[in-house]
């Protein structure tokens, strides 16, 4: 489904897809945030060397208003709380700023933690 707005010009519409990839790369940003977490397919997308901007994202557009479900990994030592609060209101402020919808919700779904950054930390002091 598409957000559509009519002025005395024409019409412009606002594709899901286009919501999805304002709030993917706007989660991303947050620090804390590993990555999206988006299934299988999501992970075999990358394999082939494409980066998919919506993955782990799920948006529902109304009329005016849409909805938005992320799924994200957090890296270990974050504290989960602030990391999903932050992502919560980068994702609104991005999407509404640039789309002009009335976001009404911003689901975040942890899907995991990665403990990456910690291992490199770990092999560097015992180098040391």
């Amino acid at each position: 489904m598409e957000q559509e707005h009519a002025s005395s010009v024409g019409h412009v519409r606002i594709a899901e897809d286009v919501v999805a990839t304002i709030a993917g790369m706007a989660a991303s940003e947050v620090p804390g945030v590993s990555s999206m977490s988006g299934g299988i397919g999501g992970g075999i997308v990358e394999m082939i060397g494409k980066k998919n901007l919506t993955k782990g994202v799920k948006v529902e557009v109304g009329e005016k208003e849409a909805a938005i479900d992320l799924n994200i990994i957090v890296e270990f030592g974050s504290r989960i709380p602030d990391v999903a609060r932050r992502v919560q209101e980068r994702v609104k402020d991005a999407v509404e700023g640039m789309t002009g919808l009335s976001i009404v919700e911003v689901n975040v779904h942890i899907q995991g933690v990665n403990f990456a950054n910690q291992d490199a930390k770990d092999e560097e002091r015992v180098k040391k």
